[in-house]
C-alpha cells in the first residue's frame, strides 16, 4: 500500500477491490446471518477490525457485527443459527457465537460477536467503561477508536459506510481518531496502548495530533484495570513489529506507567562510550529472538527478551579502571519482572518461565569459553529443564556486538555446547537427573525415617550425579554411607 504522501485514486480502488473479494469470501455466513435479523426487524453491518482487515485483504474467521438489536433480542435470534453461543460479554452489549458452515470447497469454523450499538466511557476515576446503548450506526461508528476501525459494511446489501474517513487513512497508512484524540482518550484511556498495539501490528504510523495527545494524558492509563492492560501489552509483544509499538509507547511516556523497567533502561552512557545503550540493545535482542521463532510467536521468549537486562540500571557501577560493571543484574532482574508480570496479572505459571529465563540468560557467559566439563551441562540444562530450548534462542539473541569476529566465537562457542548437549543427552536423559537412589533406598540404607536428613541425604546424592555421572548401585550406596559417617562425626 502506499505511503501517506501519496495517497490516490487509484490505491483507494485498489483496497476497495481487494474488500469486495475478501467479503464475498464470508458473504455464505454473513449475508445469512443478516437475513435472519432483518426478518427479525433489525439491521447488521460488518464492522471495525473485520472491514478493516477485508481492505487489508487479511480478514480471518473472526467476524464483529454491530446492530440496533439489543442484547436479548441478539441472543434469541442467534439461538437456533449457531453451533454455540457465550455471553459473557452481554454486560457491554457483546454476544459471541460459534458458525461453522461451507465456503467454497472447504467447512469453516467462524468465531462471530454481534454488539448493540453503543457508546461507552470512564469516568474519572473508574476503571470500568459505562456502556449505554446507541440508536444508529453512526453513533456507534464515532466512538470507536481509531478511523480504520470505524468502518462499516451494511448487509446483506453490502453498503460501505465510512463517515470519519478510514478508508483513505488506511490507504495512507496512518491512525488517526474519528474525532478529537483527547476525547477519545478520555472515554477509554486504553486506546492510547491500542495505537502503539495497532502501530505494531499493522506497521502503520500515528497522526502527530495523536501521539501529542497520547504524550499529554499518558498518566490516565492509570485508571484502566491491569488486566486490560496486561492483553493490550500482550498483542503488541506478539505483532510483527514490536519494536514501534514499544518505541511509541516509551516515547510517549506511556511505558512509565505499564511498563517503567523498559524507559529506565536508556542509561545515560559514560563520557568514555565504554557500554552500550542497553535500551536499544534490548530491542535488537527481541527483533532477533523473533528471528529465531520456528513455530510462530512465543510470549516468554518475547517477554524474556524484552525483560533480560531490566536489572542492569539497579547494578550499573563504574570501575576504577574505567570499566562499567552490571554485576548480578540478571539475579535483580528476575526478581524484578517477576514483580511486574505480577503487578500485570500474569498468570504464575508465565511469571515463573520469564523470570527463570531472565535469571539464567548470562548462565553460558558464566562457564567463559574454554572446554566445559560434563558436569557443568549437565547443571545448565537441569536449572534450564523444559525452557532449555527457549534459553538456547535468548542467549544466541544476546549477542549484539558489531565485532563480527566476537559474535562469530560466540555462535561458535554456543554451537559447541549444543552439540556437548546432544552427546550426553545420548548417554542420559538431562533435563530429569536424578540420584542413584531414591528416598526409600536412602531410608533403608540407613536406618533413618522421613525426616530432613533424607532431603540432605538426597540432594548430596544428586550433587555427585551432576558432577560424575552415573553411579553403580554399589558406589552410591558407599558414597551415602561415607557422607552419613562425616555426618554423625
Amino acid at each position: 500500500m502506499p505511503n501517506a504522501n501519496e495517497v490516490t485514486p487509484h490505491a483507494l480502488s485498489q483496497v476497495q477491490h481487494r474488500a469486495v473479494s475478501e467479503l464475498l469470501r464470508v458473504a455464505p455466513v454473513a449475508d445469512d446471518l443478516a437475513r435472519r435479523f432483518r426478518a427479525a426487524g433489525f439491521s447488521l453491518a460488518l464492522v471495525g477490525g473485520s472491514v478493516r482487515d477485508a481492505l487489508l485483504g487479511r480478514l480471518g474467521n473472526d467476524l464483529d457485527f454491530t446492530t440496533d438489536a439489543r442484547p436479548q433480542d441478539i441472543l434469541e435470534i442467534m439461538r437456533p443459527w449457531a453451533e454455540a453461543l457465550w455471553d459473557v460479554g452481554i454486560a457491554f452489549g457483546t454476544v459471541g457465537a460459534q458458525k461453522n458452515a461451507r465456503v467454497g470447497d472447504a467447512e469453516r469454523v467462524f468465531q462471530i460477536e454481534v454488539t448493540t450499538y453503543r457508546s461507552e466511557a470512564y469516568d474519572r476515576t473508574s476503571r470500568k467503561p459505562e456502556v449505554s446503548y446507541g440508536d444508529s450506526i453512526e453513533e456507534d461508528l464515532v466512538r470507536r477508536d481509531f478511523t480504520v476501525n470505524a468502518m462499516a459494511v451494511a448487509l446483506p446489501e453490502k453498503e460501505f459506510i465510512d463517515p470519519h474517513g478510514g478508508l483513505h487513512d488506511l490507504a495512507a497508512r496512518v491512525l488517526r481518531t474519528p474525532g478529537t484524540p483527547e476525547q477519545s482518550f478520555s472515554d477509554d484511556p486504553l486506546r492510547m496502548m491500542r495505537a502503539a498495539r495497532f502501530a505494531a501490528q499493522l506497521d502503520f504510523d500515528v497522526a502527530p495530533e495523536v501521539v501529542a495527545a497520547m504524550t499529554d494524558m499518558a498518566g490516565r492509563i492509570g485508571i484502566v484495570s491491569a488486566e486490560r492492560v496486561r492483553d493490550e501489552l500482550n498483542k503488541l509483544v506478539l505483532s510483527a513489529h514490536p519494536r514501534k509499538g514499544l518505541t511509541l509507547l516509551v516515547d510517549t511516556g506511556l511505558a512509565d506507567h505499564v511498563l517503567p523497567e523498559l524507559p529506565a533502561l536508556r542509561l545515560e552512557r559514560d563520557e568514555h562510550h565504554r557500554h552500550k545503550d542497553v535500551y536499544d540493545h534490548t530491542l535488537i535482542v527481541l527483533e532477533q529472538a523473533m528471528a529465531l521463532e520456528s513455530e510462530g510467536p512465543d510470549l516468554v521468549l518475547r517477554l524474556a527478551a524484552l525483560l533480560h537486562d531490566v536489572g542492569k540500571p539497579r547494578t550499573r557501577r563504574f570501575e576504577k579502571d574505567g570499566r562499567v560493571s552490571f554485576h548480578h543484574h540478571e539475579m535483580v532482574g528476575a526478581k524484578m519482572t517477576k514483580k511486574r508480570m505480577t503487578a500485570l496479572k500474569y498468570s504464575n505459571e508465565l511469571v515463573k518461565d520469564v523470570s527463570r529465563l531472565v535469571e539464567l540468560h548470562l548462565r553460558f557467559h558464566g562457564y567463559g569459553t574454554g572446554e566445559w566439563t560434563d558436569s557443568a551441562v549437565r547443571r545448565y540444562v537441569r536449572d534450564a529443564g523444559p525452557l532449555l530450548g527457549r534459553l538456547h534462542k535468548l542467549t544466541r539473541s544476546d549477542c549484539t556486538t558489531r565485532n563480527k569476529r566476537k559474535a562469530a566465537a560466540l555462535s561458535r562457542a554456543y554451537d559447541g555446547l549444543e552439540d556437548r548437549i546432544a552427546a550426553l543427552q545420548k548417554q542420559e536423559k538431562l533435563d530429569s537427573i536424578r540420584p542413584d537412589l531414591d528416598g526409600n533406598e536412602i531410608m533403608g540404607i540407613l536406618g533413618i525415617r522421613p525426616g530432613p536428613a533424607v532431603g540432605q541425604a538426597y540432594k548430596h546424592l544428586l550433587e555427585l550425579r551432576l558432577e560424575n555421572g552415573p553411579m553403580e548401585h554399589e558406589a552410591a550406596v558407599a558414597a551415602l554411607k561415607e557422607w552419613w559417617a562425616e555426618q554423625e562425626g
